[in-house]
């Protein structure tokens, strides 16, 4: 395959997202530093990353203070209550191979706990793997969603819509996408909006050898990453207005909006401000 000299838009190369699993869990008080470095030294490799087609990851953190900077402040559906949730990691899935990496991940985490190396100490607070559906860029030459993992955004900020009236998820997405997206970004600190579904199999408890918290969502359910370049409280303004008009459009009702911090890998930086 040849490729040209003046190449074309972010995504037009054969290495695509097509899914992700997302990932939000609590440490159980006492055992932050602990589950930390299980976590970034054996799990996210042996849980996940070596699997097939798992081409990416990364992992962010909310400390009590970004917690506290959540909203809608009476929402429990994506986390219950809305402080829950300290650490947060995604992962790349290549387009057309989640269920290659499904399989494997449902057999990985058989074998892992049965060898004792699950955690017992943590909680899920909301786990599950997402569909891929679009992604707004702010700049004329950005980085590519496939390479946002990677390129160590400082912040992220995640919200959760259940769309109205009977909308699907792909619907509000496409929406979205033309009517708030672009303003959103315009002089935003926010340089990518990806955008997602639930995968079916998550609309509904799944087995596992733990328990993965909320459940997805259903059809109507949109999730939406905004990768921050610095600190994510810089993006919460504009946040705000952009959830206010969603709703005040009668498009969706917003579930969660949290914003995270990256985490600096080889360090436990963080593990004494989650509470």
């Amino acid at each position: 395959m040849s490729y040209p000299l003046d190449p074309g838009g972010p995504d037009d190369y054969p290495v695509r997202v097509g899914s992700m699993l997302l990932t939000l869990v609590d440490p159980h008080r006492g055992y932050e530093r602990a589950y930390n470095r299980w976590y970034e030294r054996d799990h996210y490799y042996d849980g996940c990353l070596i699997g097939p087609y798992n081409f990416a990851g990364a992992r962010w953190v909310a400390t009590r203070e970004l917690k506290d900077l959540r909203w809608p402040a009476a929402s429990t559906v994506v986390a219950d209550p809305i402080v829950a949730g300290s650490y947060l990691a995604i992962y790349w899935i290549e387009d057309g191979h989640h269920t290659d990496w499904d399989t494997w991940a449902s057999e990985q985490v058989r074998w892992l706990y049965g060898n004792g190396r699950g955690f017992p100490e943590r909680s899920h607070v909301h786990t599950a793997t997402f569909d891929y559906l679009g992604v707004g860029y702010r700049d004329r030459d950005p980085v590519p969603v496939a390479l946002a993992l990677d390129h160590r955004y400082g912040g992220l900020v995640v919200a959760w819509f259940d769309a109205r009236d009977g909308r699907p998820a792909t619907e509000l997405s496409d929406l979205l996408a033309v009517e708030a997206v672009p303003a959103l970004l315009r002089d935003s600190p926010i340089e990518i909006a990806a955008a997602w579904r639930p995968r079916p199999e998550f609309r509904t408890a799944r087995d596992a050898p733990m328990a993965l918290g909320s459940v997805g969502g259903g059809e109507d359910r949109l999730c939406q990453l905004f990768f921050v370049d610095g600190d994510p409280r810089d993006a919460l303004g504009p946040l705000r207005e952009y959830t206010a008009a969603v709703e005040e459009r009668g498009w969706a009702d917003t579930r969660l909006v949290a914003p995270f911090l990256r985490t600096e890998v080889g360090t436990d930086r963080y593990a004494d401000q989650l509470w």
